[in-house]
């Protein structure tokens, strides 16, 4: 009893002196970019923390008698027995379309040698995602230019969909696509004029990443001319635990910026896999108590507080939009795993790319069994709706037979019209990296394959046909085509003039 009277007397003490000495400690112990701080009694969870020579930290635990504070940046100039002060603050980043064409830290601070980054508003790295009532349903598309994606698993703006797959499996390649993909339509839609146009504003955020992958992501970016609608966050393998922790919910933070002020954004997770690892770090050498799998820490709130900002407003909360792809890496395509499920649980539906099909040189290699989003059909254009509503049973159809008809000699006709549709289709949705195709090519292609045109091509020759077929219908078909952007249906006539251009392309073809 007199151990707790003596506490409440120290208390007591504490309040009554001067409060800018109650918010003054002194570091006890300093290892691997952590602090333990003592004497800072009025801190705040995730308060930034001021150390000698400009070295931020953040107070992570809060424990009875110490603060376990993880460093921003070189711990080399800090020892034992500095002082730590309390800054008042949460941490916050730059926002704002200054960002845009820029590279920043996990702090908001540019590392891409072009100057400072003249933003007038800050936000603050942690916040709440916005409740029910603010939000509305996903039924504006986003497409990817990825014809597999945008056919069978389509992504609407506001939606979290979830990347998955092996190393080496074009993960990041699907990502990038989506990105050069909404700088053409933002492009296209500029060149209009039209008063409705919204365009999207890209964040890639790079976590664990090597130097030379993210410079070659920046590269590509460059070269297609979108870097001039992306903002990168970047928080590469050599960085410290602590700045991979943040970079997320930094680059979550200069999205939320675009949504609150009625713009629509994309965000970009690569990977959090690594993210996951990156905070078992921090929570290891905060002495937090192992979790399941070896992750110390609430892993899943670590995630689901991030991809719970990602949302659709409605009209009265600013009508704006935040899209998040969160990338995940599984081992051995396990996807039962615990990081794989816990982001599966979280998002609304994942693309699966499966090492076989890549191997096999079906790329993108989109697995249909195990790809699915949860917004589906109410997240494409009408015109597309109608030519690929069958295309997803078709392939998953084509993919069972496959299996059961390779020890069969002896097929039926049915079955076998089924698997020359089936390897048409896998065919068609071949596509190369970094070339994203407009929505009304791929919806005149997916009709071109749902009217028979591709029957009398033989199999190998079917992506060199849809090539053919693409560049046709940005060139002398486009009037077709300009029809179903225009209107986003696919009306009598416009299927008609259709018609006519794939008829003349297939006679040029053959």
């Amino acid at each position: 009893m007199s151990s707790i009277t003596e506490l409440i007397r120290k208390e007591i003490e504490n309040l009554s002196t001067d409060p800018t000495k109650t918010n003054v400690g002194t570091i006890t112990a300093l290892a691997d970019g952590v602090a333990k701080v003592e004497g800072l009694s009025k801190v705040m969870f995730n308060e930034m923390v001021e150390f000698p020579n400009d070295v931020l930290g953040i107070a992570l635990n809060l424990e009875e008698d110490t603060v376990g504070c993880v460093i921003l940046g070189d711990t080399s100039s800090l020892k034992e027995g500095d002082e730590a002060k309390t800054t008042g603050k949460l941490l916050s980043v730059p926002v704002g379309m200054e960002l845009l064409g820029r590279v920043v830290d996990a702090v908001g601070r540019p590392i891409d040698g072009k100057g400072p980054v003249n933003s007038n508003e800050n936000y603050p790295v942690e916040k709440i995602a916005p409740g029910i009532i603010p939000r509305k349903s996903v039924d504006q598309p986003l497409q990817t230019g990825i014809m597999a994606v945008d056919s069978m698993i389509p992504i609407g703006r506001g939606q979290r969909e979830l990347i998955i797959g092996d190393r080496s499996t074009g993960k990041t390649t699907i990502a990038i696509d989506t990105i050069i993909n909404q700088a053409k339509i933002n492009k296209q839609g500029e060149e209009s004029g039209d008063p409705d146009f919204r365009a999207v504003y890209c964040i890639y955020v790079a976590v664990g990443q090597k130097n030379s992958n993210v410079a070659r992501t920046i590269k590509v970016l460059e070269e297609t001319g979108a870097i001039e609608y992306v903002t990168i966050v970047s928080a590469p393998a050599a960085d410290n635990p602590a700045n991979q922790y943040l970079a997320p919910y930094a680059g979550c933070a200069i999205g939320e910026w675009f949504m609150e002020n009625g713009k629509d954004a994309l965000i970009v997770y690569d990977d959090l896999s690594k993210h996951a690892v990156a905070y078992r770090q921090i929570s290891l050498i905060l002495k937090r108590p192992s979790g399941r799998e070896a992750y110390p820490g609430d892993v899943f709130y670590l995630h689901s507080r991030l991809l719970e900002r990602s949302a659709r407003l409605n009209k009265d909360s600013g009508n704006g939009s935040l899209t998040a792809l969160p990338i995940i890496e599984t081992q051995m395509g396990d996807v039962a795993g615990y990081i794989p499920t816990n982001v599966i649980s979280i998002t609304d539906g994942q693309i699966f790319l499966e090492t076989d099909l890549f191997n096999k040189g079906i790329r993108p290699a989109v697995s249909v069994g195990l790809s699915v989003s949860r917004v589906g059909s109410a997240a494409q254009i009408k015109a597309y709706k109608k030519v690929a509503g069958k295309v997803k049973l078709e392939l998953a159809q084509f993919r069972e037979l496959a299996a059961f008809s390779q020890f069969e000699s002896d097929l039926d006709a049915t079955t076998k019209a089924r698997l020359d549709r089936g390897a048409r289709i896998v065919e068609m949705f071949k596509q190369g990296a970094y070339n994203p195709v407009a929505v009304e090519i791929q919806t005149a292609v997916m009709w071109a394959m749902q009217n028979d045109f591709f029957d009398s091509i033989p199999v190998n020759r079917i992506a060199e046909a849809v090539d053919s077929l693409k560049e046709y219908l940005s060139t002398q078909g486009k009037d077709a085509c300009a029809e179903i952007y225009k209107t986003g249906k696919l009306e009598e006539e416009t299927e008609q003039n259709l018609k006519s251009a794939v008829e003349d392309w297939k006679r040029s073809f053959a």
